[in-house]
């Protein structure tokens, strides 16, 4: 079994991430989605139910250089992670998860948001293995959303075979957590991924926020 060393995991994303090639994940779909969209899992918020590791990072409440643009709240995000734009390389896949500003007033979203792995939606659910790292090869961007703009970040998750299973002890999650960069009310995406209960091998890494959807083969 391949075992990659996490200092050589995190290190392999800023090349990977540049050049994403096209491959199966191993991402299962989603259990919630209709078959025309089951290659894209949609976000549900909960209210509250945001705290724990994976939260995002404090954030000013104006996104910097946008002249008091609020930061965009997770309650007016919808949130989507595509598979059909997911790329994988070095013992990875790349998911691009998708911001769409569901209100009707503009606002903002500047840095990396957070993202785990649960054992299920709001506050019941229980963090699986490590939150994700966050990829510093790319630096932080103010994005101005307007009424249904689009923001997007990369989310690398490592395959859990990466890892011997004493390692690892490998689980399936079937819940990716999300928090908007700056935001403690999480946002929950319904898919299947092979995963580490054990903190010592992680699997997730994301990008800063950058505009637009994520398309395989653009570098954040």
């Amino acid at each position: 079994m391949l075992t990659i060393p996490r200092r050589a995991l995190t290190v392999a994303v800023a090349a990977a991430t540049a050049s994403l090639l096209t491959a199966c994940g191993s991402v299962h779909a989603s259990r919630s989605a209709s078959p025309a969209a089951s290659s894209t899992a949609s976000g549900r918020q909960r209210p509250g139910a945001g705290s724990g590791s994976a939260s995002s990072p404090a954030s000013p409440a104006t996104v910097p250089g946008m002249a008091g643009l609020a930061m965009c709240r997770s309650s007016a995000l919808k949130v989507a992670l595509d598979t059909t734009q997911a790329g994988g390389a070095a013992g990875s896949v790349y998911y691009p998860v998708n911001f769409t500003n569901t209100s009707d007033t503009p606002c903002g979203l500047y840095g990396y948001p957070g993202m785990s792995f649960v054992t299920a939606a709001g506050s019941t659910g229980h963090q699986i293995g490590a939150a994700a790292q966050r990829n510093s090869a790319f630096g932080k961007m103010p994005i101005r959303l307007r009424a249904r703009g689009v923001a997007h970040t990369w989310l690398q998750v490592a395959q859990a075979g990466n890892y011997p299973a004493s390692a690892c002890r490998p689980v399936t999650a079937h819940w990716l957590r999300v928090l908007p960069p700056g935001d403690s009310v999480a946002s929950y995406v319904d898919v299947s991924f092979s995963a580490c209960a054990l903190a010592s091998a992680p699997l997730l890494t994301v990008t800063p926020v950058r505009s637009g959807y994520g398309v395989r083969g653009v570098t954040p």
